[in-house]
């Protein structure tokens, strides 16, 4: 099993990456906001749970989240693998991952950042807001808030991965064909 984080700032072309790369290799897309969304419309119980602590102004914690992946874990077990996208974002959820994909006899086979300078993220989301309409890609200062707290926050998770190993770096600038390119040479080293 073919178990990937993708993983870059806002901006740095993961959602375009992603859907290229499910299709070549035929993994399942896991995205925690899509799994909140689907658990919620489903009226699970972690559906349910998430649903009344985001309804209260709360993040919903980890151990919801984690509920929600192994959910989707379970619903593919024939799956080539998982590209997870938004998760982890801060260690002990990695942690939390390593631990849950151990679990069911697999692991994460890599972590794969899109790096991208920050004057080019900021750009690619101002356009992305002219067309998005998301309120949060149509304000640089919004967007420099966004990309400071993924490095504050967020970004720490490489190390993680890189202390196992696991840790691959591919230049997100460039033509989005050529990107591609850059990240099947990682995926097919796997």
């Amino acid at each position: 099993m073919l178990n990937i984080v993708l993983f870059g700032p806002p901006g740095a072309g993961k959602g375009t990456q992603s859907a290229k790369l499910i299709d070549k290799y035929q993994l399942v897309h896991l995205s925690t906001g899509d799994l909140l969304r689907s658990e919620i419309a489903a009226g699970t119980e972690l559906g349910l749970k998430a649903k009344g602590l985001m309804a209260a102004g709360m993040l919903v914690p980890d151990d919801v989240v984690i509920g929600m992946i192994d959910n989707k874990l379970a619903q593919n077990p024939s799956s080539n693998g998982f590209i997870f996208d938004g998760f982890p974002r801060t260690i002990p959820q990695a942690e939390a991952l390593d631990v849950l994909l151990k679990s069911r006899g697999t692991g994460i086979s890599a972590m794969i950042a899109l790096e991208v300078e920050e004057q080019e993220l900021i750009s690619r989301l101002l356009i992305r807001g002219q067309s998005s309409g998301r309120p949060d890609d149509q304000n640089e200062t919004l967007i420099a808030q966004r990309v400071t707290e993924y490095n504050t926050k967020t970004r720490p998770v490489a190390d993680f991965y890189k202390a196992q190993g696991k840790f691959h770096s591919v230049y997100g600038i460039g033509e989005i064909e050529e990107i591609f390119g850059n990240l099947c040479t990682v995926m097919d080293s796997l």
